[in-house]
Protein backbone atom coordinates (compact mmCIF):
# COMPACT_ATOMS: atom_id res chain seq x y z
CA UNK A 1 0.00 0.00 0.00
CA UNK A 2 1.49 3.39 -0.97
CA UNK A 3 2.20 6.01 1.76
CA UNK A 4 -0.32 8.83 2.02
CA UNK A 5 -1.12 12.49 3.50
CA UNK A 6 -1.65 11.01 6.81
CA UNK A 7 0.99 8.59 7.07
CA UNK A 8 3.79 11.12 6.07
CA UNK A 9 2.12 14.04 8.93
CA UNK A 10 2.20 11.15 11.53
CA UNK A 11 5.80 10.50 11.00
CA UNK A 12 6.54 14.03 11.63
CA UNK A 13 4.53 14.48 14.68
CA UNK A 14 6.34 11.38 15.62
CA UNK A 15 9.63 13.44 14.80
CA UNK A 16 8.59 15.57 17.66
CA UNK A 17 6.59 18.63 18.23
CA UNK A 18 8.88 21.08 17.02
CA UNK A 19 8.69 19.40 13.30
CA UNK A 20 4.76 19.79 12.90
CA UNK A 21 5.10 23.40 13.99
CA UNK A 22 8.02 24.19 11.64
CA UNK A 23 5.74 23.14 8.59
CA UNK A 24 2.94 25.13 10.19
CA UNK A 25 5.19 28.29 10.70
CA UNK A 26 7.01 27.79 7.00
CA UNK A 27 3.42 27.91 6.26
CA UNK A 28 2.25 30.96 8.32
CA UNK A 29 5.00 33.18 8.81
CA UNK A 30 4.83 33.98 5.00
CA UNK A 31 1.51 35.48 4.74
CA UNK A 32 0.31 37.22 3.25
CA UNK A 33 1.97 35.39 0.58
CA UNK A 34 1.15 32.20 -0.06
CA UNK A 35 3.12 29.05 0.95
CA UNK A 36 2.04 25.18 0.66
CA UNK A 37 -0.21 24.21 3.91
CA UNK A 38 1.62 21.46 6.01
CA UNK A 39 -1.23 19.05 4.55
CA UNK A 40 -0.27 20.03 1.20
CA UNK A 41 3.73 19.77 1.94
CA UNK A 42 2.53 15.97 3.63
CA UNK A 43 0.41 15.26 0.40
CA UNK A 44 3.44 16.01 -1.91
CA UNK A 45 6.09 14.18 0.10
CA UNK A 46 3.87 11.26 0.04
CA UNK A 47 3.72 11.55 -3.58
CA UNK A 48 7.81 11.80 -3.82
CA UNK A 49 8.08 9.33 -1.56
CA UNK A 50 5.78 7.02 -3.68
CA UNK A 51 7.52 7.65 -6.67
CA UNK A 52 10.97 7.03 -5.39
CA UNK A 53 10.31 3.45 -4.54
CA UNK A 54 9.32 4.09 -0.59
CA UNK A 55 5.66 3.52 -0.49
CA UNK A 56 6.21 -0.33 -0.81
CA UNK A 57 4.89 -1.33 2.87
CA UNK A 58 6.40 -4.90 1.91
CA UNK A 59 9.74 -3.23 1.68
CA UNK A 60 9.50 0.02 4.08
CA UNK A 61 7.91 1.50 7.27
CA UNK A 62 8.41 4.90 7.29
CA UNK A 63 9.18 5.79 11.57
CA UNK A 64 9.87 9.73 11.40
CA UNK A 65 10.00 12.35 8.90
CA UNK A 66 12.45 15.84 9.93
CA UNK A 67 11.76 18.90 9.21
CA UNK A 68 14.29 21.99 8.75
CA UNK A 69 13.16 25.77 8.01
CA UNK A 70 15.38 27.74 5.58
CA UNK A 71 14.71 31.21 5.02
CA UNK A 72 12.13 30.84 2.28
CA UNK A 73 12.02 26.75 1.91
CA UNK A 74 11.90 23.37 4.17
CA UNK A 75 14.10 20.46 4.16
CA UNK A 76 12.86 17.13 4.99
CA UNK A 77 14.22 14.08 5.62
CA UNK A 78 12.35 10.76 6.31
CA UNK A 79 14.17 7.83 8.10
CA UNK A 80 12.42 4.62 7.21
CA UNK A 81 12.78 0.68 8.07
CA UNK A 82 14.24 -1.44 5.50
CA UNK A 83 12.48 -4.38 6.46
CA UNK A 84 14.11 -7.06 4.74
CA UNK A 85 17.74 -5.66 5.67
CA UNK A 86 16.34 -4.85 9.35
CA UNK A 87 18.05 -1.21 9.16
CA UNK A 88 16.98 1.87 9.04
CA UNK A 89 17.88 4.13 6.28
CA UNK A 90 17.58 7.36 5.90
CA UNK A 91 16.52 9.46 2.72
CA UNK A 92 18.57 12.13 1.20
CA UNK A 93 17.40 15.56 2.32
CA UNK A 94 15.05 17.11 -0.09
CA UNK A 95 14.70 20.97 -0.05
CA UNK A 96 11.37 22.49 -1.91
CA UNK A 97 8.23 23.75 -1.07
CA UNK A 98 8.58 27.87 -1.42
Amino acid sequence: MALTREDVRAAVERAGDDQWRALVAHHEDAYPASRPTPGDVCRAEAERLNAAGYGDAARYRLLETRVRRNETTVTLTHRLRDLPESRDVETPEYTDYQ
